[in-house]
């Protein structure tokens, strides 16, 4: 029997088996998957009535909220396609990528009321609609109003239909949106179904932007399994403690400035975190380092870093514990612990070099990491070559450089983009980053690329310090000194207080540190000879 892929059927098995249970908890605010549902059926019948036609694009600005998670369930089920918005884009960005999807509908809460009338200029027969502005005739509660749409019939479902747009980039290149099909959603929900530990007790904190990345997955996920959906608006540390006590929180999924900021925060030890089952760390390259201090902060908490991106739904794969591990010490552990581990059920992963060949599985050639799987992207909408240029011969290439072994354990070393060429050499920004911070006074770092009329290029380390420290570039030269050789040492160092730039889910905006170098002058910076 052939029954059609979608993620709708995991809101129809949590219907199906939990309707009584709490779904959703958003504030005050308690759901049932029972009244979750109907909420989804509601507004997509307020879509269809006005006018909401099937592979219509429904874009959706909100920070996480209740409604911006049924949002993925109530756009497919009136036929259309979620296009979740990064709301840490300036509005010219999002005129950039509303231009390029045209949506029929945009949904938005009223912290971005004030640039709206910009967007409307950008696509102006799109209907807006407000989450909750109640001083608008078109609501959210207004299509609440209407009857129910019927459930879907899922033998009459188009699996390989596009049913979510996520856009990677805004008004720097071309925009990039990634076509996810109702088919690649679903297996990439059973995938984590199959390759993580879970039982319907979870209770989820969603800390992770669900307008980021297909919110890791665990819209899908989490739903099908029965997870209870505690939603965080922003990123917060004594809320994400508040709510771990009081909701019994056990699964929460962090960057690792997220969590360094966590492991920072005053409060940290003023609550009881003993239901903190499991902490997944993505999203940027964790260290070993970071990896120690989490598991000393939260010995009964498992501590897995994972590897994805927006075009693979996004889990590739993870850090999880294999049978055929063994470890010579813990230092070795805690270095797997930090890598990108192994992939996850239904997927394949190669490293490989400029010719497409696999490179020696030794822990040590570079090449890029390629990916095949049923969570892969169709490809980008509206733009054919990209997708050529990504999807090729039946392999995603991913853009990230990476090492590999005979087990298949990979490890990212840089993005392509971010490798450092001085003097000849091949210098991984990520290597040098670890290396800085094993220093116990260094808060966070970045190692970007400048331009060397010696060397083409060479690494400056970019390092914040706490307001009093007296950390001196000596010090951290010497640090660096005992992990790289010589020529991967940083030339120039920038000392700050002042916390680097993120993006919305709080990874550090390297291509905007990067580019200061490339457009001004640096030459009164001090020169650390090679």
């Amino acid at each position: 029997m052939h029954v059609p892929l979608t993620p709708l059927r995991c809101l129809l098995r949590a219907l199906d088996l939990y309707p009584g249970k709490i779904g959703v908890v958003e504030g005050e605010t308690r759901t049932t998957y029972a009244q979750f549902a109907d909420r989804c059926r509601r507004i997509a019948a307020g879509l269809v009535a006005n006018g909401v036609a099937p592979d219509d694009r429904i874009g959706v600005l909100s920070f996480n909220s209740s409604a911006l998670l049924e949002s993925y369930y109530a756009i497919p089920l009136a036929d259309a396609i979620v296009m979740p918005l990064n709301v840490r884009l300036h509005p010219t960005e999002l005129e950039v990528i509303l231009r390029h999807a045209q949506p029929t509908v945009l949904l938005y809460e009223n912290d971005f009321s004030a640039i709206v009338e910009q967007l409307r200029h950008a696509v102006p027969d799109c209907l807006f609609i407000a989450i909750n502005d109640s001083t608008t005739d078109l609501t959210l509660a207004s299509l609440l109003q209407h009857a129910p749409i019927p459930m879907p019939d899922l033998m009459a479902i188009d699996e390989t239909a596009i049913t979510e747009l996520f856009y990677t980039s805004g008004s720097t290149g071309a925009p990039k949106g990634v076509m996810l099909s109702h088919r690649t959603l679903y297996l990439h929900a059973l995938s984590l179904a199959a390759s993580l530990d879970h039982d319907d007790g979870h209770v989820l904190l969603h800390t992770i932007p669900l307008f980021h990345a297909n919110g890791w997955g665990f819209p899908q996920f989490g739903t099908m399994c029965g997870f209870k959906h505690v939603m965080l608006r922003r990123f917060d540390p004594p809320t994400i403690f508040r709510l771990i006590e009081e909701e019994r929180v056990s699964y929460v999924i962090l960057v690792p400035t997220m969590a360094a900021a966590l492991l920072s925060c005053p409060t940290r030890t003023q609550h009881d975190l003993s239901s903190l089952k499991y902490v997944i760390l993505g999203g940027a390259a964790s260290s070993p380092e970071l990896i120690a201090q989490l598991e000393a902060f939260l010995p009964h908490t498992s501590i897995t870093v994972g590897y994805g991106l927006t075009e693979t739904s996004p889990v590739v794969s993870t850090a999880r514990p294999k049978g055929t591990n063994h470890f010579a010490d813990d230092n070795q552990r805690l270095r797997f612990s930090a890598s990108a581990g192994w992939p996850v059920i239904g997927t394949d992963v190669r490293v490989v070099d400029s010719q497409g060949c696999d490179v020696p599985q030794d822990n040590t050639t570079v090449g890029e990491l390629v990916v095949r799987g049923d969570q892969v992207m169709d490809g980008y909408y509206r733009s054919p070559k990209l997708t050529r240029e990504a999807l090729i011969e039946g392999w995603l290439h991913t853009g990230d450089m990476a090492v590999w072994s005979p087990e298949k354990f990979f490890r990212i070393v840089d993005r392509k983009k971010d490798i450092i060429i001085s003097g000849g050499e091949n210098i991984a920004s990520i290597e040098v980053e670890h290396a800085l911070l094993t220093h116990h006074g260094v808060l966070e770092c970045v190692v970007v690329a400048a331009p060397d009329p010696r060397w083409g290029e060479i690494p400056v380390a970019i390092v914040v310090v706490a307001a009093n420290s007296a950390i001196t570039e000596e010090q951290l030269l010497e640090t660096a000194r005992k992990h790289l050789g010589k020529f991967k040492l940083p030339r120039r160092f920038v000392i700050q207080t002042e916390p680097l730039p993120k993006g919305g889910t709080g990874k550090i905006l390297k291509g905007q540190l990067r580019a200061q170098f490339w457009t001004t002058n640096h030459s009164h910076e001090k020169v650390l000879t090679k």
